[in-house]
Protein backbone atom coordinates (compact mmCIF):
# COMPACT_ATOMS: atom_id res chain seq x y z
CA UNK A 1 0.00 0.00 0.00
CA UNK A 2 1.36 3.52 -0.96
CA UNK A 3 1.47 5.69 2.16
CA UNK A 4 4.08 8.88 0.19
CA UNK A 5 3.47 9.81 -3.64
CA UNK A 6 5.40 12.79 -4.43
CA UNK A 7 4.93 14.47 -8.04
CA UNK A 8 7.20 16.68 -9.50
CA UNK A 9 8.04 18.44 -6.58
CA UNK A 10 10.29 21.53 -7.34
CA UNK A 11 11.41 23.78 -4.94
CA UNK A 12 13.42 27.31 -5.17
CA UNK A 13 15.28 29.77 -2.97
CA UNK A 14 15.52 33.81 -3.61
CA UNK A 15 18.83 35.19 -2.69
CA UNK A 16 20.92 37.88 -3.16
CA UNK A 17 22.88 36.35 -6.12
CA UNK A 18 19.83 35.18 -7.74
CA UNK A 19 17.34 31.78 -7.66
CA UNK A 20 18.78 28.41 -6.43
CA UNK A 21 16.24 25.56 -8.30
CA UNK A 22 17.37 23.22 -5.53
CA UNK A 23 14.89 20.75 -6.53
CA UNK A 24 13.12 20.68 -9.72
CA UNK A 25 10.56 17.70 -10.99
CA UNK A 26 11.17 14.92 -8.46
CA UNK A 27 9.01 11.76 -8.30
CA UNK A 28 8.87 9.01 -5.81
CA UNK A 29 6.75 6.93 -3.77
CA UNK A 30 7.38 4.79 -0.63
CA UNK A 31 5.30 1.93 0.54
CA UNK A 32 4.17 0.44 4.05
CA UNK A 33 6.98 -1.88 4.99
CA UNK A 34 9.38 -0.93 2.01
CA UNK A 35 12.54 1.06 2.63
CA UNK A 36 13.91 4.19 -0.31
CA UNK A 37 17.41 5.22 -0.40
CA UNK A 38 17.94 8.75 -1.69
CA UNK A 39 21.48 8.73 -2.59
CA UNK A 40 23.85 11.73 -4.32
CA UNK A 41 27.05 14.00 -3.30
CA UNK A 42 26.35 16.89 -1.14
CA UNK A 43 24.24 19.73 -2.64
CA UNK A 44 22.34 17.27 -4.86
CA UNK A 45 19.01 18.12 -3.11
CA UNK A 46 18.58 14.77 -1.23
CA UNK A 47 17.87 16.92 2.37
CA UNK A 48 15.91 20.05 0.65
CA UNK A 49 13.70 17.46 -0.51
CA UNK A 50 12.92 15.74 2.58
CA UNK A 51 12.25 19.02 4.09
CA UNK A 52 9.58 19.66 1.68
CA UNK A 53 7.96 16.20 2.36
CA UNK A 54 7.83 17.66 5.61
CA UNK A 55 6.60 21.02 5.48
CA UNK A 56 9.16 22.45 7.49
CA UNK A 57 10.76 25.17 4.01
CA UNK A 58 10.62 28.41 5.02
CA UNK A 59 10.52 31.34 2.69
CA UNK A 60 11.25 28.63 -0.20
CA UNK A 61 8.73 28.29 -2.85
CA UNK A 62 7.50 24.64 -3.08
CA UNK A 63 5.30 23.56 -6.27
CA UNK A 64 4.11 20.04 -7.38
CA UNK A 65 2.67 17.15 -5.29
CA UNK A 66 3.14 15.48 -2.30
CA UNK A 67 0.43 13.23 -0.73
CA UNK A 68 0.58 11.54 2.23
CA UNK A 69 -1.83 8.43 2.56
CA UNK A 70 -4.29 10.48 -0.05
CA UNK A 71 -3.89 13.98 1.75
CA UNK A 72 -1.96 16.61 0.11
CA UNK A 73 -0.05 18.60 1.63
CA UNK A 74 1.33 21.17 -1.10
CA UNK A 75 -0.87 24.20 0.00
CA UNK A 76 -2.41 22.45 2.78
CA UNK A 77 -3.17 24.51 5.96
CA UNK A 78 -0.24 24.85 8.43
CA UNK A 79 -2.44 23.32 11.41
CA UNK A 80 -2.78 20.02 8.52
CA UNK A 81 0.85 19.50 7.71
CA UNK A 82 1.70 20.06 11.60
CA UNK A 83 -1.02 17.75 13.19
CA UNK A 84 0.66 15.15 10.38
CA UNK A 85 4.22 16.21 11.69
CA UNK A 86 5.61 14.37 14.08
CA UNK A 87 2.77 12.54 14.45
CA UNK A 88 1.98 10.12 11.60
CA UNK A 89 5.59 11.30 9.62
CA UNK A 90 8.64 12.22 11.59
CA UNK A 91 12.45 12.93 10.72
CA UNK A 92 15.79 12.00 12.33
CA UNK A 93 17.82 14.92 11.21
CA UNK A 94 21.33 14.47 10.28
CA UNK A 95 23.33 16.12 13.13
CA UNK A 96 21.66 14.63 16.40
CA UNK A 97 23.53 16.78 18.93
CA UNK A 98 22.27 20.22 17.36
CA UNK A 99 18.28 18.31 16.67
CA UNK A 100 18.41 17.87 20.59
CA UNK A 101 17.93 21.01 22.58
CA UNK A 102 21.11 21.12 25.18
CA UNK A 103 18.74 22.47 27.79
CA UNK A 104 16.23 19.81 28.16
CA UNK A 105 17.01 15.88 29.34
CA UNK A 106 16.15 13.49 26.66
CA UNK A 107 12.89 12.18 28.23
CA UNK A 108 11.31 15.66 28.41
CA UNK A 109 12.04 16.31 24.68
CA UNK A 110 9.95 13.13 24.10
CA UNK A 111 7.70 13.31 26.00
CA UNK A 112 6.78 16.96 25.42
CA UNK A 113 6.50 15.74 21.43
CA UNK A 114 3.85 12.76 22.67
CA UNK A 115 2.10 15.31 24.85
CA UNK A 116 1.69 17.80 22.14
CA UNK A 117 -0.07 14.95 19.59
CA UNK A 118 -1.82 12.67 22.36
CA UNK A 119 -2.89 15.28 25.05
CA UNK A 120 -1.35 13.11 27.36
CA UNK A 121 -0.60 13.93 30.93
CA UNK A 122 3.56 14.20 32.13
CA UNK A 123 2.90 10.93 33.77
CA UNK A 124 2.05 9.10 31.23
CA UNK A 125 4.12 11.27 28.49
CA UNK A 126 7.40 10.44 30.78
CA UNK A 127 6.63 6.75 30.47
CA UNK A 128 6.37 6.53 27.32
CA UNK A 129 9.86 8.62 26.89
CA UNK A 130 11.17 5.86 29.00
CA UNK A 131 9.48 2.87 27.11
CA UNK A 132 10.34 3.65 23.66
CA UNK A 133 13.77 4.81 24.74
CA UNK A 134 14.13 0.45 26.06
CA UNK A 135 12.98 0.23 22.37
CA UNK A 136 15.71 1.67 20.62
CA UNK A 137 18.56 -0.31 22.82
CA UNK A 138 18.91 2.64 25.30
CA UNK A 139 19.94 0.62 28.71
CA UNK A 140 18.45 1.70 31.83
CA UNK A 141 16.38 3.83 30.27
CA UNK A 142 14.25 4.83 33.10
CA UNK A 143 17.83 6.58 34.68
CA UNK A 144 19.28 7.96 30.93
CA UNK A 145 15.90 9.63 29.76
CA UNK A 146 16.52 12.56 33.00
CA UNK A 147 20.27 12.90 31.15
CA UNK A 148 21.21 15.96 28.68
CA UNK A 149 21.89 15.54 25.04
CA UNK A 150 26.17 15.70 25.92
CA UNK A 151 25.62 12.56 28.30
CA UNK A 152 25.26 10.47 25.55
CA UNK A 153 27.84 9.30 23.01
CA UNK A 154 27.30 9.75 19.48
CA UNK A 155 25.62 6.52 18.97
CA UNK A 156 23.07 7.24 21.67
CA UNK A 157 22.63 9.76 20.57
CA UNK A 158 21.00 9.25 17.21
CA UNK A 159 19.33 6.32 19.07
CA UNK A 160 17.77 8.84 21.55
CA UNK A 161 16.46 10.92 17.43
CA UNK A 162 15.02 7.99 16.65
CA UNK A 163 13.33 7.42 19.43
CA UNK A 164 12.00 10.62 19.56
CA UNK A 165 10.81 10.06 15.89
CA UNK A 166 9.00 6.94 17.45
CA UNK A 167 7.93 7.81 20.06
CA UNK A 168 3.93 9.19 18.38
CA UNK A 169 4.11 5.87 16.67
CA UNK A 170 4.29 7.01 13.12
CA UNK A 171 3.70 5.49 9.74
CA UNK A 172 6.50 7.32 7.82
CA UNK A 173 10.08 7.61 9.20
CA UNK A 174 12.57 9.96 6.82
CA UNK A 175 15.71 9.42 8.34
CA UNK A 176 18.57 12.20 6.76
CA UNK A 177 22.17 10.75 6.83
CA UNK A 178 21.60 8.93 10.12
CA UNK A 179 24.92 7.35 10.57
CA UNK A 180 27.30 10.39 9.63
CA UNK A 181 30.33 10.92 11.84
CA UNK A 182 29.81 7.07 13.75
CA UNK A 183 32.06 4.99 13.28
CA UNK A 184 31.16 1.40 11.37
CA UNK A 185 30.02 -0.64 14.49
CA UNK A 186 27.61 1.73 15.56
CA UNK A 187 26.61 2.36 12.22
CA UNK A 188 25.65 -1.16 11.99
CA UNK A 189 23.74 -0.59 14.93
CA UNK A 190 21.89 2.59 14.16
CA UNK A 191 20.85 0.86 10.33
CA UNK A 192 19.74 -2.46 11.99
CA UNK A 193 17.97 -0.59 14.43
CA UNK A 194 15.84 0.75 11.61
CA UNK A 195 15.37 -2.01 9.76
CA UNK A 196 14.00 -3.89 12.94
CA UNK A 197 11.82 -1.34 13.46
CA UNK A 198 10.47 -1.53 9.89
CA UNK A 199 9.53 -4.90 9.90
CA UNK A 200 7.87 -4.96 13.24
CA UNK A 201 6.08 -1.94 12.91
CA UNK A 202 5.24 -2.00 8.80
CA UNK A 203 6.86 1.49 8.63
CA UNK A 204 7.75 3.52 5.47
CA UNK A 205 11.11 4.50 5.78
CA UNK A 206 13.14 7.00 3.61
CA UNK A 207 17.16 6.95 4.64
CA UNK A 208 19.18 9.85 2.77
CA UNK A 209 22.57 9.25 2.74
CA UNK A 210 25.78 9.87 0.58
CA UNK A 211 27.32 6.70 1.42
CA UNK A 212 26.28 3.41 -1.38
CA UNK A 213 27.43 1.26 1.37
CA UNK A 214 24.61 1.91 3.60
CA UNK A 215 22.18 1.94 0.86
CA UNK A 216 22.84 -1.49 -0.44
CA UNK A 217 22.66 -2.29 3.53
CA UNK A 218 19.13 -1.42 3.94
CA UNK A 219 16.98 0.23 1.11
CA UNK A 220 14.33 -1.71 -1.10
CA UNK A 221 14.67 1.09 -3.97
CA UNK A 222 17.03 3.89 -4.25
CA UNK A 223 16.82 7.00 -5.87
CA UNK A 224 19.76 8.68 -7.55
CA UNK A 225 19.95 12.51 -7.12
CA UNK A 226 22.42 14.60 -8.86
CA UNK A 227 21.81 18.68 -9.08
CA UNK A 228 18.55 18.45 -8.23
CA UNK A 229 17.22 16.45 -10.42
CA UNK A 230 16.60 12.48 -10.35
CA UNK A 231 18.80 10.68 -12.48
CA UNK A 232 18.25 6.74 -12.13
CA UNK A 233 15.48 4.83 -9.91
CA UNK A 234 15.44 0.90 -9.38
CA UNK A 235 15.38 -1.63 -6.97
CA UNK A 236 18.27 -1.93 -5.01
CA UNK A 237 19.87 -4.95 -6.65
CA UNK A 238 18.91 -4.23 -9.79
CA UNK A 239 21.07 -0.32 -9.42
CA UNK A 240 24.14 -2.14 -7.94
CA UNK A 241 24.22 -4.80 -10.75
CA UNK A 242 22.75 -3.12 -13.70
CA UNK A 243 23.34 0.66 -13.10
CA UNK A 244 22.23 2.27 -16.36
CA UNK A 245 23.09 5.71 -15.76
CA UNK A 246 26.56 7.62 -16.15
CA UNK A 247 26.27 9.38 -13.19
CA UNK A 248 25.60 6.08 -11.07
CA UNK A 249 27.93 4.49 -12.30
CA UNK A 250 30.93 7.10 -11.46
CA UNK A 251 29.57 6.43 -7.56
CA UNK A 252 29.92 2.94 -7.74
CA UNK A 253 33.20 2.84 -9.43
CA UNK A 254 34.68 5.06 -7.01
CA UNK A 255 33.87 2.38 -4.15
CA UNK A 256 36.87 0.91 -3.03
CA UNK A 257 37.22 -2.82 -4.21
CA UNK A 258 38.66 -5.90 -2.75
CA UNK A 259 39.26 -7.25 -6.20
CA UNK A 260 41.62 -4.24 -7.05
CA UNK A 261 45.42 -4.71 -7.36
CA UNK A 262 47.72 -3.27 -5.08
CA UNK A 263 48.06 0.63 -5.67
CA UNK A 264 45.43 0.52 -7.61
CA UNK A 265 44.14 4.15 -7.44
CA UNK A 266 40.73 5.32 -6.74
CA UNK A 267 38.30 6.03 -9.84
CA UNK A 268 37.22 9.52 -9.32
CA UNK A 269 33.87 11.76 -11.28
CA UNK A 270 36.00 14.75 -12.48
CA UNK A 271 34.92 17.98 -12.06
CA UNK A 272 32.63 19.67 -9.27
CA UNK A 273 28.85 19.35 -8.42
CA UNK A 274 26.64 22.27 -10.83
CA UNK A 275 26.08 25.16 -9.15
CA UNK A 276 22.27 25.49 -8.40
CA UNK A 277 22.10 29.42 -8.89
CA UNK A 278 23.09 28.90 -12.87
CA UNK A 279 22.94 24.60 -13.44
CA UNK A 280 24.11 23.79 -16.98
CA UNK A 281 21.69 23.66 -20.03
CA UNK A 282 20.35 19.98 -20.60
CA UNK A 283 21.15 17.19 -18.39
CA UNK A 284 22.94 18.78 -15.09
CA UNK A 285 25.34 15.97 -15.43
CA UNK A 286 26.63 16.50 -18.92
CA UNK A 287 29.73 18.64 -18.12
CA UNK A 288 31.21 15.79 -15.93
CA UNK A 289 29.66 13.03 -18.30
CA UNK A 290 32.10 10.64 -19.96
CA UNK A 291 29.54 9.43 -22.26
CA UNK A 292 28.78 13.44 -23.19
CA UNK A 293 32.58 14.03 -23.81
CA UNK A 294 32.99 10.79 -25.81
CA UNK A 295 30.00 11.86 -28.38
CA UNK A 296 29.97 13.60 -31.66
CA UNK A 297 28.01 16.63 -31.97
CA UNK A 298 24.34 15.61 -32.91
CA UNK A 299 24.97 13.39 -29.92
CA UNK A 300 26.16 16.23 -27.53
CA UNK A 301 23.07 18.06 -28.72
CA UNK A 302 20.80 15.72 -26.96
CA UNK A 303 22.09 16.27 -23.88
CA UNK A 304 21.57 19.83 -23.50
CA UNK A 305 18.57 20.10 -25.15
CA UNK A 306 16.39 19.76 -22.42
CA UNK A 307 16.78 18.73 -18.55
CA UNK A 308 15.94 15.03 -19.20
CA UNK A 309 13.17 13.05 -16.82
CA UNK A 310 13.11 9.37 -15.27
CA UNK A 311 11.87 7.04 -17.94
CA UNK A 312 10.91 3.32 -17.87
CA UNK A 313 14.49 1.82 -19.78
CA UNK A 314 13.53 -2.02 -17.93
CA UNK A 315 10.82 -3.73 -15.24
CA UNK A 316 11.06 -0.67 -12.75
CA UNK A 317 14.24 0.56 -13.72
CA UNK A 318 13.82 4.35 -14.54
CA UNK A 319 16.97 6.64 -16.09
CA UNK A 320 16.84 10.24 -16.97
CA UNK A 321 20.47 9.18 -19.56
CA UNK A 322 19.15 10.40 -23.19
CA UNK A 323 21.80 7.96 -24.75
CA UNK A 324 20.11 4.66 -23.10
CA UNK A 325 17.66 3.71 -24.91
CA UNK A 326 13.86 2.31 -23.33
CA UNK A 327 14.46 -1.59 -23.37
CA UNK A 328 10.54 -2.51 -21.61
Amino acid sequence: MTLLEVNDLAVEFNTAEGTVQAVKGIDFAVERGRTLGIVGESGSGKSVTSLAVMGLHRGAKVTGSVRFDGTELIGAPDETVRKLRGRRMAMVFQDALTALHPYFTIGDQIAEAHREHHGSSRKESWARAVEVLGDVGIPEPARRAGEYPHQFSGGMRQRAMIALALSCEPDLIIADEPTTALDVTVQAQVLDLLMRLKEERGLGIIVITHDLGVIARVADEVLVMYGGSAVEQAPADTLFTSPRHPYTRGLLDSLPRLDAADGEPLHAIPGNPPSLLAPPAGCVFHPRCPVYAAADTGQRELCTAGRPKLRLVASEHRNACVHLGETA
